[in-house]
């Protein structure tokens, strides 16, 4: 019989194919192989394979993104501990930004010995085959920008601290925010989301003007949002839009299921908690707009010629279109108002310091955050959204009205795609 790691490249080898019938004899001959050698070989080359990942920009709550959409639940739990066992190979300390992350995801490791058994409850065969899916994804996981130096990489410069507070100003953002979500009045979410769009330009311009005099001036930085499915092009032109109105850039990979927006410390966590925001509320508004296209569409009947009553055209048609032209007309309104607050907020801000120091400054962040998506994205390449449902565009539009600030007039934006 071939020894363990013939076996275990067999049953790998087999997986990536498309015959079930062959991968179903591979798995079998994994399950009748030696156990603990099995188990040893699939451990390290588990915990070898998400090692190579950080140098290739992957990040825990990445793989664990993808994971979540490719593997089963028994998979992604057991991922989440190889990575506990893999930090064992780290050298020497992890950024503490990388602990976190694991700690967030509750990985954990009790030891090599039955690990395998362990994490699959005792369903050997399954937890094999989980096993194997999931060496199968990490292997064949691509690069992806690096945002962050890697574990056991040259560790990042000391940058910037925000502005005194600036933890304490989150925490109102977030409160607003969670009260906008949670109104049945239209009024007044409108003010509670402005007054926390208000809030966070104004925290922005103070990290920028900070950093302006710091040592060591702080660097644009990224993270990644996911856009899974459904709608996934309309949640990643959210993104963008809320991103540029937070001086900040996105692009999309559609492949993988999440954005990447480049941007400095104090405009990422708005874009994060403002995304996140929007997101609820325009999906709450979504399924409340389409409760009462339905009600209206069923108000009408015509008769046929048979005689019998029917529920006028339009009533049991497929949501998919409505959906998706309402979220694009919801992203593409909320991000010209926040655009319009952010330009509003820096007037302001200018006018009160009486000094001619803040739109140089602002400009040439701006300017070093494209330098970034240039570095980092020289293919990206456009796509076109298409309107499929004029009533889910008129619905996504009035909603966006209702969520955020100021009426703008309408326009069409391109989703930006890289990897």
């Amino acid at each position: 019989m071939p020894d363990a790691e013939q076996l275990l490249a067999d049953a790998l080898a087999a997986t990536r194919g498309t015959d079930v019938r062959q991968t179903e004899r591979a798995l079998d001959r994994l399950v009748v192989g030696d156990g603990p050698a099995v188990d040893a070989a699939l451990l390290a080359r588990l915990v070898r394979g998400v090692g190579r990942l950080w140098p290739r920009g992957w990040q825990p709550v990445d793989l664990d993104r993808i994971a979540t959409r490719r593997l089963t639940a028994r998979g992604v739990r057991l991922l989440r501990d190889v990575l506990a066992a893999q930090r064992r190979e780290q050298p020497g300390p992890v950024p503490p930004w990388f602990a976190d992350q694991l700690a967030e995801l509750g990985a954990r490791w009790d030891g090599d010995a039955g690990w395998l058994n362990r994490l699959a409850g005792g369903d050997r065969i399954t937890g094999l085959r989980d096993a194997v899916d999931a060496l199968a994804l990490v292997e064949g996981l691509p690069p992806i920008a690096v945002l962050r130096p890697p574990p056991g990489g040259p560790a990042a410069a000391p940058r910037a601290t925000a502005p005194a507070g600036g933890s304490r100003m989150l925490d109102r953002v977030r409160a607003l925010l969670a009260k906008a979500e949670s109104t049945t009045f239209a009024a007044e979410a409108e003010a509670l989301t402005g007054k926390a769009q208000e809030l966070m330009a104004r925290h922005s311009i103070d990290a920028a003007l900070l950093d302006a005099t710091a040592e060591r001036p702080d660097q644009p930085s990224g993270v990644r949002l996911g856009t899974d499915a459904p709608y996934a092009a309309a949640k990643a032109l959210l993104i963008q839009e809320v991103a540029a109105a937070n001086r900040c850039e996105s692009v999309w990979s559609d492949d993988l299921g999440f954005a990447t927006v480049l941007g400095f410390p104090a405009d990422l966590a708005a874009v994060e908690l403002l995304h996140t925001s929007l997101l609820v509320q325009a999906t709450t508004a979504m399924l409340r707009g389409r409760g009462e296209r339905r009600t209206d569409s069923g108000r009408g009947e015509r008769r046929t010629d048979s005689g019998r009553g029917e529920r006028r055209t339009g009533g049991g048609r497929r949501t998919k279109g409505y959906d998706e032209s309402f979220l694009n007309a919801f992203a593409l309104r909320i991000g010209e108002r926040l655009r319009a607050a952010t330009s509003a907020a820096d007037r302001a801000a200018a006018e009160e310091r009486g000094d001619d120091r803040l739109l140089p400054v602002l400009a040439a962040r701006s300017d070093a955050v494209r330098e970034r998506v240039d570095q980092l994205f020289p293919g990206v390449t456009r796509h076109r959204l298409q309107v499929r449902d004029a009533e889910g565009w008129a619905s996504g539009t009035s909603a966006a009205d209702r969520a955020s600030l100021d009426v703008g007039s309408p326009g069409h934006r391109a989703v930006r795609r890289g990897r």
